[in-house]
């Protein structure tokens, strides 16, 4: 047998292995194990499940207390730092008297995620019933943990979105057997992220269950939005999840193959996972999550009263076939932006727009008073989608001058962000200290995490699953997924937010990425918040984040002394094919701002002093240029075609 059919042999192998689905039968008995495995001991017999006061739910109460018919009256609340955003969470939890709904599309098991968990259950033994629904791809990473989790509680019950191949977790070859033979069904993935308690206050926003959402990784943590309303539009929240939660997409974990045939093989296993990795910070996020006083002058009183308020969210319907709902989200989300008068502020960690989009763009940059847009967006060395960032480099010239955009690329290590990671506690620095200016002192790079037995013996990847990247199959192996290597070592953060601002008087906070993704294949949902207020708040955020300490400008690079006219020419026609965009000059590349006496503030590309105010640093700062450099060219060439699924 030759090695071609070898590889034949061997895939034919795990075509049939991964088909194989457990009988009607083995489902049923599956189910019961677990049902009779579960506890119904309830350490409460309060009314109120022996909830604990929090001053954030209190907020529920008089929201509805304010509210008429004619005249909603919500809080919202914007949760900037990573670590306002898990006290939030942990502090509606236990405030919880009947139910915690739980929506997301990535949930690790890390420290971040295993004290959600125990939150959780906590929440369930005491009597509020809790309900866990995960998109597949980005599930918990150990089939004993669904299994155990599936079987924990009688107010507690966990579900899968979208088993593609009917399996809880896919490896890495079944992934790409699923590319081949289900690659729509593999695509369409539940995105939308939310917390409801008690169906009178949710939180949604770009955070997942991980610890670089919460600013306590070592190495890399995400810029990061959420927003917690209280009021009526929780109605809306609910009516949403119900109908995800009774979906036929959503699986209980213990019918799936996977999880179910673990049951089967040896019962419900004990609910057993690794220590934290820094005990001492969960302790610290625990103690304050009970402290009333700090939740309410740390929190609760910076909460702003606002009116009406939408929540644009995608159904499960979306993903129908052959006849798909509509995209909820991104047609609200459009007919904002297509409202405009003045400026659109956008938030995005990846610019690549869908063909919609771009007409939209395109159209109000045609205007006689066009507004104007301005981008916040991730730079090569701050992503963590570094295919994403090629496609949105081979369109800058699109972007600026067709549609008018003045873009800015986070830096990877931005001077004034709202990030905790100086607070947090030191995680073995192994290298140098940065030169002065910056805030961070630990590596760069992803610290390397070795697979390794955890307590039920199965072998646990601490490297973050490739499978929890939408664009995994693109790549043609785990290191093509790797963050750019950087020239500085640091804590290095990336942008994640997703947030817009409407004439400084409307403001949104979602999952949505203004991508195509979001459009056609995610299901996404967003808060919009109609207030002058909060609006101005959300916008500061934004603009404190495309300031010169955290972000580069993009703007036109200098013309060519000869010629330059022929070279504009000759790269538009490049960027128009699909293939074959090898033109090695890009339109634009990256400023720094130089402040000085003549230079007092930043200005906008269009400020005819701006080429005397700031300093090109190269399309590519920060990074050092190496393969992943080519590879990123190499996908602005030849990558157009992936951009529908990014």
């Amino acid at each position: 047998m030759n090695a071609l059919q070898a590889c034949a042999a061997a895939m034919l192998a795990l075509a049939c292995s991964a088909c194989v689905t457990m009988t009607s039968g083995q489902r049923a008995r599956a189910e019961a194990i677990t049902v009779t495995a579960r506890s119904t001991v309830v350490g409460c017999d309060q009314p109120d499940a022996c909830a604990q006061p929090s001053p954030l739910h209190e907020l529920a109460g008089r929201a509805f207390a304010e509210s008429t018919a004619a005249a909603p009256r919500h809080y919202a609340l914007m949760l900037d730092r990573g670590a306002d955003a898990m006290l939030a969470r942990i502090s509606l939890i236990r405030s919880a008297t009947r139910s915690v709904d739980v929506q997301t599309y990535i949930f690790e098991e890390d420290d971040a995620g295993h004290l959600f968990l125990d939150e959780l259950l906590a929440a369930a033994r005491r009597g509020v019933r809790v309900r866990l629904l995960i998109d597949q791809l980005s599930a918990l990473e150990r089939v004993n943990t669904l299994a155990a989790l599936a079987g924990a509680h009688a107010n507690f019950s966990i579900r899968i979105y979208n088993p593609v191949l009917r399996r809880a977790h896919i490896s890495y070859p079944e992934f790409l057997l699923a590319a081949t033979c289900c690659w729509h069904q593999l695509n369409q993935r539940m995105h939308t992220k939310m917390l409801l308690v008690d169906g009178a206050v949710g939180v949604t926003g770009g955070r997942n269950y991980a610890d670089d959402y919460f600013d306590w990784s070592a190495d890399y943590n995400f810029r990061d939005r959420d927003v917690l309303v209280a009021g009526p539009v929780a109605r809306d929240m609910q009516r949403n999840f119900d109908a995800f939660w009774t979906n036929v997409r959503s699986w209980p974990a213990e019918q799936l193959t996977d999880v179910g045939r673990r049951i089967l093989d040896s019962g419900v296993p004990p609910l057993a996972r690794d220590d934290f990795e820094q005990p001492q910070r969960v302790a610290a996020m625990s103690r304050d999550a009970a402290d009333t006083d700090l939740i309410r002058t740390r929190l609760a009183d910076k909460a702003l009263p606002v009116g009406v308020v939408d929540y644009l969210a995608d159904l499960p319907q979306k993903h129908s076939e052959p006849n798909p709902g509509p995209a909820t989200a991104s047609r609200g989300l459009r007919e904002l932006i297509d409202s405009s008068r003045s400026e659109v502020l956008l938030q995005t960690p990846y610019l690549v727009l869908s063909r919609s989009a771009q007409d939209l763009f395109r159209g109000m940059h045609r205007r006689q008073q066009a507004p104007r847009v301005i981008v916040s967006t991730s730079s090569l060395a701050s992503t963590d989608s570094f295919i994403t960032y090629a496609l949105s480099y081979k369109y800058k010239r699109r972007y600026l001058r067709d549609f008018g955009f003045e873009i800015h690329e986070y830096k990877p290590f931005p001077v004034d962000a709202p990030v905790d990671v100086p607070a947090t506690p030191p995680v073995a620095a192994r290298q140098p200290a940065i030169p002065p200016g910056r805030l961070f002192d630990a590596s760069s790079s992803r610290r390397p995490r070795d697979s390794r037995l955890g307590h039920d013996g199965s072998v646990v990847d601490r490297y973050r699953n490739p499978l929890q990247s939408e664009y995994a199959a693109l790549a043609a192996s785990r290191r093509n997924l790797e963050r750019m290597p950087l020239k500085h070592p640091g804590v290095r953060t990336g942008l994640h937010a997703k947030s817009m601002v409407v004439d400084d008087s409307i403001a949104v906070i979602g999952t949505h990425n203004f991508d195509p993704r979001g459009d056609h294949y995610n299901t996404e949902s967003a808060v919009v918040i109609a207030d002058a207020a909060f609006a101005r708040e959300l916008g500061d955020s934004i603009r404190r984040d495309i300031a010169p300490a955290n972000s580069w400008t993009i703007a036109p690079r200098d013309k060519a002394p000869v010629f330059s006219g022929l070279e504009y020419s000759l790269a538009k026609l490049s960027e128009r094919l699909p293939i074959f965009d090898l033109w090695p000059v890009r339109y634009a590349t990256s400023y720094e701002f130089q402040p000085g006496p003549d230079c007092p503030l930043p200005l906008p590309p269009t400020d005819p002093r701006f080429q005397a105010c700031y300093r090109p640093v190269g399309d590519f700062p920060e990074v050092n240029l190496g393969f992943k450099s080519v590879l990123t060219r190499i996908f602005t060439a030849f990558g157009a075609g992936f951009a529908p699924v990014l």
